[in-house]
């Protein structure tokens, strides 16, 4: 069973439980998956294989590369892709997603309309504002599925910050909620961390709620006052030595995703 297997499992047991559709959706967005193609990739350029059926046209995807070659019946050609990355490269053009199809209990067709929606969903950013912490507290009682959402979440951010703490805030102005603070982030990964965090919220299905994000160096003196108080989240280090060569690969660059043909 992998992890998309089991969420799958979680939201057709509950059909009416929204928050475990939501987390299905989540795993298939945060997922490395392998898209099958119908040719090798031409520098940043990939031909997925389309499937016509009377629901539309699929792609197909797999959450393993051993199911992948069970449904192509031998080696095939494919990208290996984010669940984001296809999704965002899909919306749009009409074409459904086909999911671990005849080789895993996980299989699905998943509809254009529901691809569209989850780029969108994928695609909110957080609102930027400006406050001043004045007082850090311990963490009042929070929705267990927005914890289990946020270490999950956060065990996907290898590198990007060494740790983060969560703690109740008063804001100077008398404003309170609770808030997530980074320390020690690298240079660019304040927007991909908030986004993180923004999406813990959302596939947690809480209907309503905030969670403020905040980026300080160990230094600050802040720190000191959060690791007495606050719930603390480790973050994955990168390795000494990176396996993979950004640009070795379609979809390995940020900066120049494949582009569909």
């Amino acid at each position: 069973m992998t992890p998309l297997d089991t969420a799958h499992a979680a939201m057709q047991a509950a059909p009416e439980d929204d928050a475990a559709r939501l987390r299905f959706y989540e795993r298939l967005a945060d997922g490395e998956l392998y898209l099958l193609l119908e040719a090798e990739a031409e520098g940043e350029q990939i031909t997925p294989r389309l499937f016509e059926t009377d629901q539309g046209a699929f792609v197909v995807v797999f959450d393993r590369e051993e199911r992948l070659a069970e449904f192509a019946g031998g080696v095939a050609p494919f990208a290996a892709l984010s669940g984001r990355l296809i999704c965002g490269m899909l919306a749009g053009q009409g074409y459904g997603l086909g999911v671990n199809l005849g080789v895993a209990p996980s299989e699905i067709l998943i509809p254009a309309s529901a691809v569209d929606w989850l780029q969108a969903t994928l695609a909110q950013a957080p609102q930027e504002l400006q406050a001043r912490p004045e007082e850090v507290r311990a963490p009042g009682a929070l929705p267990e599925a927005l914890l289990t959402g946020l270490d999950a979440k956060l065990a996907t951010a290898t590198g990007l910050a060494r740790f983060a703490y969560l703690a109740a805030v008063t804001y100077e102005g008398g404003g309170q909620g609770h808030l997530l603070a980074f320390v020690d982030p690298v240079p660019g990964a304040e927007d991909p961390l908030a986004r993180a965090v923004a999406e813990a919220l959302t596939f947690s299905g809480i209907e309503a709620g905030g969670l403020d994000v905040a980026f300080f160096r160990a230094s600050d003196p802040i720190c000191a006052k959060l690791a007495r108080v606050g719930l603390r989240f480790d973050l994955p280090e990168l390795p000494k030595e990176s396996v993979k060569t950004p640009g070795a690969a379609p979809g390995m660059d940020p900066d120049k995703p494949p582009r569909l043909t």
